[in-house]
């Protein structure tokens, strides 16, 4: 916090700040920024008292506005406080811990303000000075007791945004173990309604919680998670509608009991994050990527000009060969060319040479009890550094190549498009063998993920390129099983509207891959950081630029659209009832449902909406229930900013 502070105070250390007593004394790990914005004024303002008084006679005019410093602290901490306190009268969980916070921040702030006292100072000396804070030791022991309890006031605090995303977990939870179990659409419908708004709520929450989050490794995290339960809500409505359409087919019930465990590890995995819960599926998390090998081996390598005797050298060699045996994700590839896997190989040699020689002048380095790296082996060094980065500049091109010639030759769906037509046509034969087509390139595409991973460049796209490989792996079987149910129910309207869902779902996909493929070619160019690359994956289409809209606005269009969608839905319900050729009106106004919602995610475009006036006004004599629904959304002619 003091290095953030710094630059503002304009010292270049804060003698209070005492490393050795944690994090001031309290121990708390501040792992938002909220927390260190809130922080950093008050850092910034005590660290102008301690500096000041380096220097006991002070003018009047300097006295002056210490004093104002000082009681701004003590006034500042009174508001704090009384904050404090009437959240723990809110949360008795915390009454204990929350009050003795806030009793010993009161009394640093009080302790603060007579220590800057005017009344307190020296009378006038002969050179019209004053002589002020002459309590050195107490000044800097009431700035550690004030820093100190306002953090553990904030950390505190920050347990009730946590406490408010488990219990919304919990919520939707218990919702969505009631949607599992529904028998009826009329109940799918009201309960639906309601998980839509518990997940509104739910997003909202954790969407500020991401934001918030200072480990960038943990915010990409949640993106990936809140991108799955985005993904999945719409998937979770098709797929329990196309369940209840056709209840005895094993396919469908499949389909939606894939959505559903999906779901529930995506929204396990956000608790994981915001609780710091230590799970199994932690170590899956980051594996042993080369880009990290490489960074850490030549660490080691250039440690060496420092300190000829801070590692043995079988170790060193010992983390060479971990590293090239991670290479043989490229070389076992069937995918990877000859001239490819010859390049890699070679280049895994030549840093096996260069290692080698190094080691040799090392230990002839140490037998002779040299103090730093001799000449012969800091050009070792150099030439192994050299060969190090050629072969990850290698793995790189390899990588980046294979993801851009997939991305090119997939790019026509030419497998989703098979499944459709065969899936509409009943042709389950030829469902089967395009499913084969579709699995064969979900397992290119889960490699290209894999591969991109190794030479992603940060932490955060790593975790992106995880979230890209578990989607195509989940996504691929859930598109064959939708493919199956219609081709088993040919003229069912929701198997193919389901069918439509997973297949967007596997576009969408495909467009951020190529996303995150531009961002590992910028960050190994050095053009950017990549640590915002998850939360920019979220949304692929070019927009306008968006009116902002406040957070109730938000959760009125959300609730919108699932009230638009839900709609529909109902409407393709009753009309699959439906046999006689003179119900026209009710499929008529089944279209223009559908159509509506269709419009409804394009309201950010203002000339859309103006289609939407008009087709809807078109319809009002053949269903009222969409009169309504305009009237709820002509307020929202721009690009919403969805909660997700």
């Amino acid at each position: 916090l003091h290095r953030t502070a710094a630059p503002n105070s304009g010292k270049e250390s804060a003698p209070w700040v005492n490393s050795s007593a944690g994090n001031f004394d309290s121990g708390l790990e501040i792992k938002t920024r909220s927390v260190e914005q809130t922080l950093i004024p008050l850092v910034s303002q005590i660290t102008t008292l301690i500096n000041h008084k380096d220097k006991p006679k002070k003018s009047e005019r300097t006295l002056a506005a210490i004093h104002r410093v000082g009681q701004a602290v003590s006034v500042a901490v009174g508001r704090f406080v009384a904050v404090g306190e009437a959240i723990a009268v809110e949360n008795q969980e915390l009454k204990d811990e929350m009050g003795q916070a806030c009793f010993e921040a009161r009394r640093a702030g009080d302790a603060i303000a007579q220590l800057t006292d005017v009344g307190s100072a020296v009378p006038f000396q002969s050179d019209g000075r004053v002589t002020v804070f002459s309590d050195r030791t107490g000044m800097v022991k009431a700035a550690r007791l004030l820093l100190s309890s306002v953090t553990k006031v904030l950390v505190l605090a920050d347990r009730i945004v946590i406490k408010q995303i488990i219990t919304s977990r919990n919520k939707v939870l218990v919702t969505l173990d009631h949607l599992e179990r529904v028998s009826t659409f009329q109940e799918f419908v009201q309960i639906f309604s309601q998980f839509g708004n518990e997940m509104v709520e739910f997003a909202h929450l954790t969407g500020d919680r991401q934001n918030d989050l200072k480990d960038e490794k943990k915010k990409a995290r949640m993106a990936a998670a809140r991108a799955v339960l985005e993904k999945c809500t719409m998937m979770l409505l098709t797929a329990s509608k196309t369940c209840l359409r056709h209840p005895d087919c094993e396919s469908a019930r499949i389909n939606k009991d894939g959505v559903f465990h999906r779901m529930r590890c995506a929204l396990e995995q956000v608790i994981e994050i915001v609780t710091e819960a230590r799970s199994f599926g932690d170590s899956k998390i980051l594996p042993a990527s080369i880009y990290n090998g490489i960074k850490d081996f030549k660490s080691s390598v250039e440690s060496l000009r420092e300190n000829l005797y801070s590692m043995l050298p079988q170790n060193l060699s010992s983390q060479l060969e971990a590293l090239v045996e991670r290479t043989e994700d490229f070389t076992d590839s069937a995918y990877t060319s000859h001239e490819q896997r010859q390049a890699i190989l070679a280049l895994c040699q030549l840093v096996r040479q260069d290692t080698q020689q190094l080691v040799h002048a090392w230990v002839e380095a140490q037998s002779a009890h040299a103090k730093e790296a001799p000449e012969d082996m800091e050009l070792s060094i150099l030439k192994t550094c050299q060969s190090t980065n050629d072969l990850r500049r290698e793995l790189h091109k390899v990588a980046v190549c294979r993801t851009s010639d997939l991305l090119k030759v997939h790019g026509e769906q030419l497998p989703l498009r098979a499944l459709k037509a065969s899936g509409a046509e009943g042709k389950l034969e030829a469902v089967t063998e395009y499913s084969r087509t579709l699995t064969e390139q979900k397992e290119q595409l889960v490699e290209a993920c894999r591969l991109l991973c190794h030479v992603s460049g940060t932490e955060p796209l790593e975790i992106t390129c995880i979230h890209a490989e578990e989607t195509f792996h989940v996504i691929g079987p859930q598109i064959i099983s939708a493919a199956q149910t219609l081709a088993l129910h040919p003229s069912s309207k929701i198997a193919k509207e389901n069918l439509e869902v997973f297949c967007e779902a596997w576009e969408s996909q495909l467009c951020d891959m190529a996303l995150l493929l531009r961002e590992i070619n910028d960050v190994f160019e050095g053009k950017r950081g990549g640590s915002e690359s998850m939360c920019k994956h979220t949304a692929n289409l070019k927009t306008p630029k968006a009116v902002k809209l406040d957070a109730e606005e938000q959760t009125s269009i959300a609730k919108l659209g699932l009230e638009l969608r839900l709609l529909s839905s109902d409407v393709d319900a009753e009309v699959e009832k439906w046999e006689e050729q003179e119900q026209d009106v009710v499929r008529q106004s089944q279209s223009l449902a559908s159509m509506a919602y269709s419009m409804y995610l394009f309201t950010r475009l203002t000339v859309l909406h103006q289609i939407m006036h008009t087709t809807l006004k078109y319809c009002c004599a053949s269903y009222w229930p969409l009169i309504k629904i305009h009237n709820s959304v002509q307020n929202f002619a721009f690009q919403p900013k969805l909660p997700w």
